[in-house]
Order: C-alpha cells, then sequence, then structure tokens
C-alpha cells in the first residue's frame, strides 16, 4: 500500500520551520511538507466601504471578532481621514483580539471589553453594551451566528464589510504529487473544489483529506470529499496530533477510523432560549415586588 511521504498545507510556510509543530512529524515518519495559501484575504477599498453608507463615527462601540477586521478598520479610518474619539469602546471576542489592538491604540487608555472565547460569553457581553451604538465589523464569508442572534435579540447594531477573502489560483498546482492535503477552513475548501472541477479532476488518485473545525468538515464532506483526519477531537487537540495517529497506523497498514459528519452546532439557539427564560425569571420575579394598585375606597 502507498503511504504518506508527501503533503500539502494550506498555509502560508513558517518563519522558523524548526518551530512548526509539523517539524517532528516530518523528522519521525520522513515527509515532505509543501506549504500553499489557498485563500488570501483582501480588504475593502475605501470606495466600496462608501458605498455600504456606514458613519463609524456615529457609533460608539465597535465589535471585532478577529485581527483582520481589526487591521481594515483602522487602515479605512486613516484612508478616510477619520480620527477615533478617545471615548469610542471596543467589545472582542476574545483576550488576544482586545490585546492586538494595541497595534493601533494606547490599550490602558481605552474602553475595551474582551469575551471568553465562547459564543455566549460574547453574546452576554454585547448585551451588557447593548445601549450603545454598536458597529458590527465582518469579513466576506462570515458565520451569521452573530448577526442573527443580535437580529433576534432585537439588538439595534450596524454591520461593516471590511474584508474578503478570495481564492488563490492553484491552476499550477499538481495535486497528484501529494498523498494528504490538509486544510483549515471552509473557504479553502472552496478553493480545492474549484481546482478539482466538477468531476474531481487531480489527474491521478485524488490526495487524502484533512480538515481543522467542524465548519471546515462539514463543508468538505457537503462538497462529496472523503474527510480521513479530523481535529480537533478529544484524542487529538490538534492538527499534528491527529495526523501522528492516522500517519502512523496508515503507513503500518493498520485500519483508521473514518470521519463522519459532526453534529451541526446549535450555540446560538442554545443561548437564545437561555436568554429568553432569564428575561422571563426576571419579569416574574419583577411582578412579584410589585405592589397592588390600592382598590376604590369603601363607605
Amino acid at each position: 500500500m502507498l503511504k504518506i511521504k508527501n503533503l500539502l498545507v494550506s498555509q502560508p510556510a513558517p518563519a522558523i520551520v524548526e518551530k512548526s509543530p509539523f517539524f517532528e512529524l516530518t523528522q519521525k515518519y520522513n515527509l515532505r511538507l509543501d506549504y500553499l495559501p489557498f485563500i488570501r484575504v483582501e480588504g475593502v477599498s475605501t470606495k466600496e466601504f462608501r458605498s455600504q453608507r456606514i458613519g463609524i463615527l456615529d457609533h460608539t462601540a465597535i465589535i471585532f471578532t478577529n485581527r483582520t477586521t481589526i487591521d481594515n478598520f483602522f487602515r479605512i479610518c486613516e484612508e478616510s481621514r477619520i480620527e477615533v474619539p478617545d471615548q469610542m469602546k471596543y467589545l472582542c471576542y476574545t483576550e488576544a483580539v482586545a490585546l492586538y489592538l494595541q497595534k493601533y491604540i494606547v490599550y490602558r487608555k481605552r474602553k475595551i471589553s474582551f469575551g471568553d472565547g465562547t459564543f455566549t460569553g460574547f453574546m452576554d457581553l454585547i448585551l451588557k453594551h447593548k445601549t450603545e451604538r454598536l458597529l458590527l465589523t465582518l469579513s466576506e464569508p462570515h458565520k451569521p451566528e452573530i448577526p442573527q442572534t443580535l437580529e433576534k435579540l432585537k439588538v439595534k447594531f450596524d454591520r461593516a464589510v471590511l474584508a474578503h477573502t478570495v481564492s488563490t489560483d492553484l491552476g499550477g498546482v499538481d495535486l497528484s504529487k501529494y498523498q494528504m492535503v490538509v486544510l483549515y477552513s471552509p473557504s479553502e475548501v472552496k478553493a480545492l473544489v474549484e481546482k478539482l472541477g466538477p468531476a474531481g479532476n487531480t489527474g491521478g488518485e485524488l490526495p487524502l483529506i484533512a480538515t481543522f473545525g467542524d465548519g471546515t468538515t462539514r463543508k468538505a464532506l457537503d462538497k462529496g470529499l472523503k474527510v480521513s483526519v479530523m481535529a480537533p477531537t478529544p484524542e487529538a487537540p490538534s492538527m499534528s496530533r491527529a495526523l501522528d495517529i492516522f500517519i502512523g497506523d496508515y503507513n503500518a497498514g493498520r485500519p483508521t477510523r473514518e470521519v463522519v459528519l459532526p453534529p451541526e452546532s446549535k450555540e446560538a439557539e442554545e443561548f437564545l432560549k437561555a436568554h429568553q427564560l432569564k428575561e422571563l425569571r426576571k419579569a416574574k420575579a419583577k411582578k412579584k415586588t410589585t405592589p397592588s394598585a390600592p382598590g376604590p375606597a369603601k363607605n
């Protein structure tokens, strides 16, 4: 049986190969890894941003979910000669995203809040600031859960698309050289499928597919690709660990597990139910503590 010797990773090459999480794998299994980004992120032009008719200074709080939108927000401000006021608030998905703001502002002097990295934590954070004039910054494509949930909660906000994800030209890539392709996002799956064409033609046998994250795995399976490796899992919290387990079994001729479609996340639905229940309890508690109006006086 053919062993896995050549992998294509849909990411930029690491600055220091020896510090890459895949370096030990290359030594352990005598692998050759090629790095090639399948996608690139392009910020919208100032003209395109203006066409969205968004007034940045009409808002008192900016919502950031990733570093890309931070970079493009401040680029748009600079190109448009918009001076962001010191009292502007920033609501960030994680602490890491919040700390990235230090690239553009003095962190300690600004009003910066961040979630705990969960959908529920982030929604709770936004609800605490729902009286602010909110601007949600987005990249296209993006997960719809956040804007859809805010709409269902009747939180007033505007959305601004600051960047687009586009596929890299993979026309010159010979996929038949590789036994496995490692993908990290649904957009990379889309780029690969476009490369394969409607018949899945690679000029040879289709490489094995490894995917990171439920969304990437779901996209690959929905597009008819067979996924051999998925991370993270309880057994393999990282892609390097997942590949280590799979390649060890595959190259030794041992049976490997089939990756099945993961359950679709219901975080938004569960959050909305919990929020509605919380509001109902508050209303009942308020009703109990509100004194009844006095009845008419009796003669």
